[in-house]
């Protein structure tokens, strides 16, 4: 059995993985730690979960949390987990982050839109948590970085596509749509229920700190610098995601040919599902799953693709990633606790 303990297990992202990890037969949820409800029953935060978690939050402290764990998840706020990363690995702990402290792997790109960074030696070694990517990786590494909901939402449709040359990186458009609990769950003007409901806006246009983290992967794929146009939106629910993304084709190709591409590149990846016959996909159809469905058109009159995917962003784009590489890299089944059956409505 292995033991896992959730840093910051009080947030959306942490009680998340908590509510994943509590139902993971091949885990023992040893530690939750939370400054603000430390002391308290984890339950009396979140009473959904009375009868199913029986842990008091407490203060982090490294020693303490490496005695009772195997693998710890950082679900704290950008900063913090470079601070307490390195004391974690030193014990032999296996790391997962799911801030963006180490989902670059050069350190300019990281400080140019976050922070300095104060363990910039660890990038070296971190693997960026994709797993339908990055599998091999992750199933050798001690420390990961979770990626972001939407880097998660928009570089799948897209990675495969621009590795096969199918289509021109450079006219990469990507018009994204996130439910509120993306902005976490700490008071914000913004994410207020009377802000939020029967309103639907653009946010932090062409300067959302994602687009690096896209940029840097899709690179990766085209084997050439990549700098896509990134559009944020807010949308008036709790959660899901859904990105829209055109880009223009490099080549004449079908839809089968396409949907060949997709399907060959994930064809051993559990929660990726391909969308029959160009039917958009809808985020409902993925709430609370760590699934991520992926839909295309091709728009030949213009010469252009329109892809499109959802994911939950609390479970795909966070939490369940997260125990999704936990069980690569523990040698787990790859879907391990995460198997749960959508909700038909």
């Amino acid at each position: 059995m292995i033991r896992a303990g959730v840093v910051g297990a009080t947030g959306y992202a942490g009680a998340e993985l908590v509510r994943i990890l509590a139902g993971h037969s091949g885990v023992d949820l040893t530690v939750v730690t939370s400054r603000q409800y430390s002391g308290k029953p984890f339950t009396s935060v979140f009473p959904s979960m009375k009868g199913l978690v029986d842990l008091t939050c407490e203060a982090f402290d490294n020693e303490s949390v490496c005695a009772r764990t195997d693998v710890v998840f950082m679900a704290l706020p950008h900063k913090l987990p470079m601070a307490f990363v390195p004391g974690l690995l030193k014990q032999g702990k296996k790391v997962v982050d799911l801030s963006a402290d180490f989902r670059f792997s050069n350190p300019a790109a990281y400080e140019a839109v976050y922070q300095p960074h104060t363990a910039k030696d660890l990038l070296a070694t971190s693997v960026y948590g994709l797993c339908e990517v990055f599998k091999e990786k992750i199933q050798q590494a001690d420390l990961i970085g979770n990626p972001g909901c939407y880097p998660t939402s928009v570089i799948l449709p897209l990675y495969p596509l621009i590795k096969n040359g199918f289509i021109d990186p450079a006219s990469i458009i990507a018009d994204c749509k996130s439910g509120v609990s993306g902005a976490g769950r700490s008071l914000s003007l913004t994410a207020l229920y009377c802000e939020v409901s029967e309103s639907f806006k653009a946010y932090k246009v062409g300067g959302h700190r994602h687009q690096p983290e896209m940029n840097e992967i899709l690179s990766l794929a085209a084997k050439m610098p990549v700098n896509i146009t990134f559009v944020p939106h807010l949308l008036p629910m709790s959660r899901g995601m859904e990105s829209t993304i055109y880009a223009n084709l490099n080549k004449d190709v079908s839809h089968q040919d396409v949907h060949d591409c997709l399907a060959a590149f994930y064809s051993d990846c559990p929660f990726i599902r391909i969308t029959d016959n160009g039917r958009p996909p809808d985020t409902a159809h993925v709430r609370g799953t760590n699934f991520c469905d992926i839909g295309f058109v091709l728009d030949t009159r213009n010469n252009r693709i329109i892809l499109m995917s959802v994911i939950d962003n609390l479970v795909k784009g966070a939490s369940g990633q997260a125990v999704q590489n936990m069980n690569l890299m523990m040698g787990l089944d790859e879907s391990a606790g995460l198997n749960a059956v959508p909700f038909p409505i």
